[in-house]
Formats: C-alpha cells, sequence, structure tokens
C-alpha cells in the first residue's frame, strides 16, 4: 500500500477522520498567523487590509469550530 492511499493502516486513524483533524489544526493556525497579519497591517495604517484579515480570521476561527463540533460528536458516538 503507497501512502496516497493509506486508510489508516499506517496511522491507526481513517482518512476521513484525520482529515478532519488536520482541518482544525489549520483553521486554529490560520487565525494565529492572521494576528500577526493583522497588526503588520495596523502598523502600516492600512485599516482596509487590517479589516480583510480580520474577516478571514473569524471565518478560520468559525471553520475551527465546526470542525471541533464534528469530531466531539463522532468521538462521543
Amino acid at each position: 500500500m503507497s501512502a496516497t492511499q493509506e486508510t489508516g493502516g499506517i496511522t491507526g486513524t481513517k482518512d476521513k477522520d484525520y482529515n478532519l483533524v488536520w482541518f482544525v489544526e489549520q483553521c486554529l493556525s490560520n487565525a494565529l498567523r492572521l494576528e500577526t497579519y493583522i497588526g503588520d497591517a495596523e502598523r502600516a495604517g492600512d485599516t482596509e487590509l487590517a479589516d480583510l484579515f480580520r474577516r478571514a480570521q473569524a471565518e478560520s476561527r468559525k471553520g475551527a469550530e465546526q470542525g471541533k463540533d464534528h469530531l466531539r460528536r463522532r468521538l462521543s458516538s
């Protein structure tokens, strides 16, 4: 079995579950990264760009929360 066909035999986690964990981590990581970008834009006096990054950060947080809700339901069943 190649790594591109891994379905849980190597990691012990089914692809769909692994993908969900990865998604949550990426959303949270993105929210943190965007905090830096917001600060950079604010220091440059670019409120339009800072607002764009704030909206993107809110969407990343939303994605993380939705992913965590899915994880909770799946882990409790």
